[in-house]
């Protein structure tokens, strides 16, 4: 894994709150618009349009993101700026309106975690005919004119996640999925990654599937009230780790009778790992969802590179065994509410 190291302030995150080259015409926008003189020195502005800016995964992308634009600013002479445009909550019509401020006012590159694909297909066409080159990650915009989308195989994500839990309960009993937003694209390829797999477990009965609001605290709250309206969930496919930022669930459910796999592996859910109640989590580098995709925009609009139209982000399996070193990564990464017990493994 790569140390970026000590991010000096640029993330505050509390614990509970927490291929082919593209042939776009945006590779070859006139960058007359990045080189416009700031104090004599040429400046380069990306606008960053998460889901949410309450959501801590989203808060570890900006901060790889500024941390990016720092690197790029002392190597290249450019003054590279990330210009925070995302909306406190979940909300696809604020993000397309977001993307025509940051078409307005200038900015030369949008990065965007799309909320609702098809509420967004027409901002970002209407971006890059515009002159603003877009690049999506984590949750993309199918078919639109964007030029190169960072993020991870969301079925095969899927897969994973019920994969796993199926090893942790012997290939038998009834579980649930607990799945955010229902309109995030990249979410129903995850779901849908799950539901395939567990066909391949005869054992395994996928109770329901529980969508809700993506902050913790309804995530927390919709595992609780489904647990108790079926009871004889056993197993927890979490698609996302919204409700393990919160340690709400620490002490409500019982590891030795239920089971959680996760997507995510922040701070704040290294406690499920340490207690057995998430043997596994499958974390995401979310840190690298700004500082790849920055990097990416760089090489691509300023300096008219070829670059994958999909680049390909992996998984991170954390378990009791590995739990120390990634408690150490997150660290690096300039998480500041890691557990010392947790950093201190070996």
């Amino acid at each position: 894994m790569r140390r970026s190291g000590v991010l000096a302030g640029a993330l505050m995150l509390g614990g509970a709150a927490l291929a082919a080259c593209s042939g776009s015409k945006a590779a070859s926008t006139d960058t007359s618009k990045a080189t416009a003189q700031a104090g004599g020195v040429k400046a380069f502005t990306i606008a960053m349009i998460a889901k949410s800016s309450t959501n801590p995964v989203f808060l570890s992308g900006r901060a790889g993101a500024e941390a990016a634009a720092r690197e790029l600013s002392k190597q290249s002479g450019v003054a590279v700026r990330i210009d925070w445009l995302t909306p406190p909550s979940e909300d696809a019509t604020l993000q397309a309106q977001r993307i025509g401020e940051a078409v307005n006012s200038g900015a030369d590159a949008i990065l965007l975690s799309a909320s609702d694909a098809g509420k967004l297909l027409g901002a970002v066409n209407d971006a890059v005919t515009r002159g603003v080159p877009v690049m999506t990650f984590d949750s993309d915009v199918a078919g639109s004119k964007r030029f190169s989308f960072y993020g991870g195989d969301d079925e095969l994500m899927g897969t994973q996640v019920m994969d796993e839990l199926a090893k942790q309960m012997g290939g038998k009993g009834k579980i649930a999925i607990l799945a955010g937003n229902q309109n995030a694209p990249n979410l129903q390829k995850r779901v849908q990654g799950v539901k395939d797999e567990a066909k391949k477990y005869p054992g395994i009965t996928i109770v329901n599937t529980f969508y809700h609001a993506e902050t913790p605290q309804d995530a927390a709250a919709e595992v609780i009230r489904a647990q108790n309206a079926y009871p004889e969930i056993q197993g927890w496919a979490m698609i996302g780790g919204w409700a393990l930022f919160t340690p709400a669930l620490v002490g409500t459910i019982d590891p030795t009778k239920v089971k959680i796999v996760s997507v995510d592996a922040i701070p704040s859910e290294l406690v499920y790992v340490d207690k057995g109640i998430a043997p596994v989590l499958l974390a995401q580098p979310t840190y690298d969802w700004g500082y790849v995709s920055v990097k990416t925009i760089f090489d691509h609009v300023y300096s008219h590179k070829a670059v994958p139209e999909h680049v390909q982000m992996n998984l991170v399996r954390v378990s009791k065994d590995n739990l120390g070193q990634w408690a150490r990564q997150l660290r690096d990464w300039g998480f500041t509410d890691v557990d010392p017990k947790y950093v201190a493994m070996k």
